[in-house]
């Protein structure tokens, strides 16, 4: 029988699936018909010992599981209060809290530039108001809670840290993350305010405030998925991020930091696609790279500071709305990807986030996922599984080489920050970009139910639940705001945002505490940006993007 005879319901499929499948993976890199013990070069070692290539931990999953999130918020604080209280009551282990844009991009929800946009891909954070009811009944000191946050990043970490003075929980027996990680904004998503250098100041500040003050609490998460996302290869996706987390390594030791102490705080962030072992290989490789780095270049010693500690979405731009129950497949596929390469933490994608906010079914479906790969798997009884596979050492040793010709290449050229500023990453993702949708459109990168194996009578009726969004959570946010802004002590919030705004033109001063104090005075996201965008104006786009 032929391709083209499959039936489903009666109807043809679009396109047929091509008769052999590639043999290089997604990155170019060439897959062997059958590997041998000569192919894998690089005795990969033990757990827990440097280069970490099978992990950073000796026991891996037995001493300590993955945190278990899922990536949630919209609407108002209210409605997301309760979504995390759904989440945490079916067994979620942490909390990863997505914030709208308008929060991401320094705006308050009744600027002209926010309002269409207030809650809707997102939760709205305005001011310390509303990280309160965000975490009401939820005990800070017992949950790992991590931002996706960048642009406003040490905003929110200072009205999170002021949340938890009000709660009255230690701030030192806080833990999660922030990303932080403007670096990628600026090549792979745009949410972007400030130009590099004060950027870089602000990251930096965070770090040096955090290892003292929240020394649980990972103050960046350097982010390779938006970039991978937008467009890079894995090995791209590794090698970029590597690069911009050295741009970080090099600003903090401008400042005087101690690599030895910071780098131990030091996270990283990544999306899991679906090429099974080149994933798992991507951060096999990774793990090792960064620890040589920092070794050699750096002369790190401490083996906590040489660790890669990291967390993974798995979904992302690898989930299609069209026949999207496939999703859940995707997502299974991609977890055991990401358990298999050593992730410390976890989101697994509800299978309708290619087109809408999760409903309570798939968030939990997700969430399910997740258990079920846990618990019933087996697959984290023991660590690295995969370890001494000759294809799984073969395909580890050849990431590690493309992995380092990409940071040679940015290195190169100036190194991150300069490759930034004049566009070169922004160009080269952009082109991998349009290369990959043009092998996705001609048939040539197999999309199942999208590209290949769709069906004809196909209907929105098939992507079950919608979710709707409380068409009055806007109209609260904005209502909340403007009281907050009625009931607050004035001269205590104009006070504690002219010491900000001083404090931005002292090079030696670091802002955090004085963000904090803004917090505590019930100061807007949008007026301490506003402060700081007088001194330091905002970033602009190289000519020609």
């Amino acid at each position: 029988m032929s391709d083209n005879a499959y039936k489903d319901d009666g109807q043809a499929e679009v396109a047929a699936a091509p008769a052999m499948p590639s043999s290089t993976t997604p990155s170019g890199i060439e897959i062997p018909q059958v590997a041998t013990a000569d192919m894998a070069r690089n005795d990969p070692g033990s757990p827990g010992e440097y280069p970490f290539t099978r992990g950073i931990f000796p026991n891996g999953y037995r001493g300590r599981l993955w945190t278990i999130r899922q990536y949630s918020g919209f609407g108002s604080a209210e409605e997301t209060n309760q979504r995390y209280r759904f989440l945490l009551q079916r067994g979620q282990t942490g909390l990863s809290v997505a914030l709208d844009l308008p929060t991401q991009c320094g705006y308050d929800p009744i600027d002209a530039m926010a309002r269409s946009e207030v809650g809707k891909v997102g939760v709205s954070i305005a001011t310390l108001a509303d990280m309160e009811t965000l975490f009401d009944g939820i005990d800070l000191a017992g949950i790992s809670t991590s931002f996706t946050i960048n642009g406003t990043a040490p905003m929110i970490y200072a009205m999170y840290l002021a949340a938890a003075d009000k709660k009255g929980v230690p701030r030192e027996s806080l833990t999660g993350t922030i990303q932080n990680d403007i670096l990628k904004e600026y090549v792979a998503r745009g949410t972007w305010i400030f130009p590099v250098r004060p950027s870089l100041r602000l990251i930096a500040d965070s770090i040096l405030f955090s290892n003292d003050a929240t020394p649980r609490f990972n103050p960046i998460s350097i982010a390779g998925a938006h970039v991978r996302d937008a467009g890079s290869t894995a090995v791209e996706e590794m090698g970029f991020t590597l690069a911009n987390g050295l741009a970080y390594v090099d600003e903090m030791l401008r400042r005087g930091g101690d690599v030895n102490r910071f780098a131990k705080r030091l996270s990283f962030f990544f999306y899991v696609h679906m090429d099974f072992f080149e994933e798992i290989c991507k951060f096999r490789a990774g793990r090792r790279v960064w620890a040589r780095l920092l070794h050699d270049r750096y002369g790190v010693t401490d083996p906590k500071a040489l660790m890669f500690r990291f967390g993974v979405v798995c979904g992302g731009s690898s989930l299609t709305a069209a026949q999207p129950y496939n999703n859940i497949v995707r997502v299974g596929i991609e977890n055991m990807a990401a358990v298999f390469g050593g992730a410390q933490s976890i989101f697994t994608c509800a299978y309708d986030e290619a087109y809408q906010i999760p409903t309570e079914f798939s968030a939990e479906t997700a969430l399910r996922t997740q258990q079920v790969v846990a618990y019933e798997s087996g697959i984290s009884k023991t660590v690295d599984p995969l370890g001494g596979s000759y294809y799984v050492e073969y395909l580890t040793d050849q990431m590690d080489l493309e992995i380092s010709k990409v940071i040679a290449e940015i290195e190169d050229y100036g190194g991150a920050e300069k490759a930034i500023e004049d566009g070169y990453l922004q160009s080269r993702i952009a082109r991998r970009a349009l290369e990959r949708k043009l092998q996705t459109d001609a048939g040539e990168r197999v999309v199942v139910g999208q590209n290949h194996f769709r069906r004809e009578d196909e209907s929105a009726s098939d992507f079950g639940e919608v979710f709707k969004l409380d068409a009055e959570a806007a109209g609260q946010t904005i209502e909340r705001f403007n009281k907050v802004r009625a009931t607050r002590d004035g001269a205590a919030a104009a006070a504690s945002l002219r010491r900000l705004s001083d404090a931005a033109l002292r090079e030696d001063a670091n802002l955090i505490p004085y963000m904090i104090d803004c917090a505590h005075a019930y100061v807007s996201i949008g007026e301490m940006v506003d402060a700081l965008k007088a001194h330091w104006g905002e970033f602009q786009e190289p000519v020609g993007l």
